[in-house]
């Protein structure tokens, strides 16, 4: 019995804001189905956040409707659950994978949490935040019991874990069960295969590059998918490597020798099919960045889709085009909470954010709702809170206000 395992496909993601990036996207998933059909598997599972959004947009879900019936035509079956980003986390919401149950994708959710191929048990559950940990833990009892009565068994989860993941993670090592044959895991985008229990832990890493932190694990692991054989007494599994259409090229310049520099880059992606995104640091530069910025992209902006420079200067570092990749507010979030002692209550304010912070209002009320029904077993609504001791508070009467002081400001020539 074999099967492929991709995850983290993200149809429709539009990097920096470019269609050529999403095309890239599409372009990928597309050689993936092709190479799935060419392996002759027996069936495929996706682990989470096929689509960028849980409103996928009409050339999203066509391209996946064209795989998925690719798939069929080969007689190969499909199996998904939804990932962080394929939810809205509202309250009776659907993930679009189920839009496509009628053209055959079996699809992993908690009311169907598992399903029979052949004699292989397929277990999971769709992606948990962090404030619903509690639950998930007890959902993940209940199939371990199941998958007790299987001699082949495979769990699909969308989920970081401490050990991969480092501080913003939904569950730890531990909290996994031990007896599945295979852990078929999405979310985190880089190559991770390691023994766990008595099978193999695998995240098979994202299709295409999301974000310019994943460049060093490509380097080393590539992109693409996973082939597992389940016909040994363990798992045996074998990386298969997808070509990415576009190449990122990441360069350091020094500002003395610009030219010679340049030259070195238009030699490397003159001849490529597409142009790549070009990181560059630009390093001692002694005149206005303005200036070098434009004199780069009159060399390369021709052969490059995207220049992301980094000027350093002689006395400080400038970044034209910060990277997104940084850590911070939920790590602050996460230290600030540690008094509590309560990882549920760390958890939901890190979820919290991710949907403020993305003005996902609905989806962040049905949050706090869910995690006040799983903790106090009541609706928020129905708690009632007490006071100790009404405290009367009276206004400060205002200060009047001082009377301007007369200013004066010299501007420099050049100064607005």
């Amino acid at each position: 019995m074999k099967f492929a395992h991709l995850a983290d496909t993200h149809l429709g993601y539009r990097q920096f804001g470019l269609v050529e990036r999403e095309k890239d996207f599409y372009e990928v998933f597309e050689k993936v189905i092709d190479k799935i059909i060419e392996e002759k598997v027996d069936f495929v599972i996706h682990s989470g956040d096929l689509f960028e959004t849980a409103r996928p947009s009409p050339i999203a879900l066509l391209t996946f409707q064209k795989g998925l019936l690719k798939l069929k035509g080969a007689g190969i079956q499909m199996y998904a659950i939804a990932g962080n980003h394929d939810i809205v986390m509202r309250n009776d919401s659907i993930p679009p994978q189920v839009i496509f149950k009628k053209l055959g994708l079996k699809v992993i959710s908690p009311i169907n949490t598992n399903y029979m191929h052949g004699d292989v048990f397929i277990a999971g559950l769709p992606f948990y935040p962090a404030s619903q940990a509690k639950n998930l833990k007890s959902k993940l009892a209940e199939l371990s019991k199941k998958a007790a009565n299987h001699e082949k068994s495979i769990l699909v989860l969308h989920q970081s874990i401490d050990k991969y993941f480092g501080y913003n993670y939904e569950l730890e090592i531990g909290d996994l069960p031990d007896n599945f044959t295979y852990y078929a895991l999405g979310h985190i985008h880089q190559y991770i295969a390691d023994n766990y229990g008595e099978g193999k832990l695998v995240y098979p890493g994202s299709g295409e590059i999301w974000k310019t932190n994943e460049l060093k694990d490509y380097r080393e692991n590539g992109k693409g998918f996973v082939l597992v054989d389940l016909d040994g007494p363990k798992p045996l599994i074998k990386r298969v490597k997808i070509d990415i259409p576009r190449e990122f090229i990441e360069r350091s310049l020094d500002y003395n020798k610009l030219e010679s520099g340049i030259a070195g880059i238009k030699e490397t992606i003159k001849d490529f099919d597409k142009k790549p995104i070009l990181n560059l640091t630009i390093n001692n530069v002694e005149s206005n960045t303005t200036r070098v910025y434009e004199m780069i992209r009159e060399e390369l902006g021709d052969l490059s889709l995207m220049i992301r420079p980094t000027f350093n200067m002689a006395d400080e570092e400038i970044i034209l085009y910060p990277e997104n990749d940084s850590v911070g507010p939920k790590e602050i979030i996460g230290k600030q909470l540690e008094e509590y002692k309560d990882d549920e209550i760390i958890g939901l304010a890190k979820d919290l954010y991710d949907y403020l912070s993305k003005d996902k209002i609905d989806e962040s009320k049905s949050l706090v709702d869910q995690f006040f029904e799983d903790k106090y077993h009541t609706p928020v609504e129905d708690l009632e809170f007490e006071v100790e001791e009404e405290i009367e508070y009276e206004a400060p009467k205002p200060k009047s206000k001082p009377k301007p002081k007369d200013v004066q400001v010299k501007f420099e020539e050049g100064q607005e």
